[in-house]
């Protein structure tokens, strides 16, 4: 039999966000700020948009730590795992954040695209997974979670986006297996499932082939759609109440995902179709 498990407390807690220099991550480590956490530390790849979120996370009165960080580097993460628990012994709520994008049609990717997806998106993950996981058992006592962001695009498949599709149902399954097995240590896990929010991602993707014309158009697109506050405010709901698969908006992402599951070929025809939409707008 399953253990009842509790839900994490985001008052007070200790937080690890990667990827928080701007867009979901940014607003992971506000919200978790704003809900009263005691320390979180902002990391992410570019050293400038690290120093200013922890500034924003200081004038809210939070206790900030910039990191500058590469998820793919096992060994950086590493470090930082060391880094967090030599200083407060505890993470109460972990975001495995950092992710890039990619579009275009798979015979014009190349293998240099297949690869640096894998190491950010999923093997970012892994790291953060690996380095903290052993730890955040070993510590024991209060409930604690792990938010790891996926996409709508793992739930249902995205044509002309399959490395960046492939990242994000490998994030949304490691979640789902990473659930199950830690509930007995009260370790929650929640894959977080954007859909078209208004961040960098679109902007610094790697687009290939005839897909790169229509990247200004998604670029103006996505500078229309949902904030990612949005998203940070459903995800740490999805924390404090133990959900594992977090869609969001859910207007824009529920539907598609439940079409999927239960006619196959119908979600098939719908995400066709949204790509399509999305090149021409």
């Amino acid at each position: 039999m399953l253990k009842r498990r509790g839900h994490v407390n985001l008052n007070g807690a200790v937080a690890v966000v990667t990827g928080a220099g701007s867009g979901i991550g940014r607003s992971l480590a506000l919200g978790l700020a704003r809900a009263g956490a005691a320390h979180v530390y902002v990391t992410d790849i570019d050293s400038e948009r690290v120093a200013a979120v922890t500034a924003e996370l200081t004038a809210i009165g939070t206790g900030a730590t910039p990191v500058t960080l590469d998820v793919s580097d096992a060994d950086a993460v590493g470090a930082l795992a060391l880094q967090v628990y030599e200083s407060h012994d505890r993470v109460d709520v972990l975001c495995n954040n950092a992710g890039v994008g990619h579009a275009g049609e798979v015979a014009d990717c190349e293998l240099e695209d297949w690869r640096r997806i894998v190491e950010i998106n999923i093997m970012g993950v892994v790291h953060g997974v690996h380095h903290f996981v052993p730890r955040m058992i070993a510590q024991g006592g209060a409930p604690s979670h792990i938010i790891n962001t996926a996409s709508m695009a793992g739930l249902f498949p995205s044509p002309k986006m399959a490395p960046y599709s492939m990242s994000k149902y490998g994030v949304v399954g490691m979640s789902e297996c990473l659930a199950l097995e830690l509930r007995e240590h009260n370790i929650g896990v929640t894959a977080l499932c954007p859909g078209v929010i208004n961040t960098d991602i679109v902007r610094t993707s790697v687009v290939r082939g005839e897909f790169g014309k229509r990247q200004d158009n998604l670029v103006k697109m996505y500078a229309k759609s949902t904030s990612p506050d949005v998203v940070a405010a459903d995800a740490l709901k999805a924390a404090q109440r133990g959900r594992v698969i977090e869609p969001t908006p859910s207007y824009q992402v529920t539907p598609p995902w439940l079409l999927m599951r239960v006619a196959p070929p119908l979600g098939r025809g719908l995400s066709r179709l949204f790509v399509r939409y999305a090149g021409t707008r």
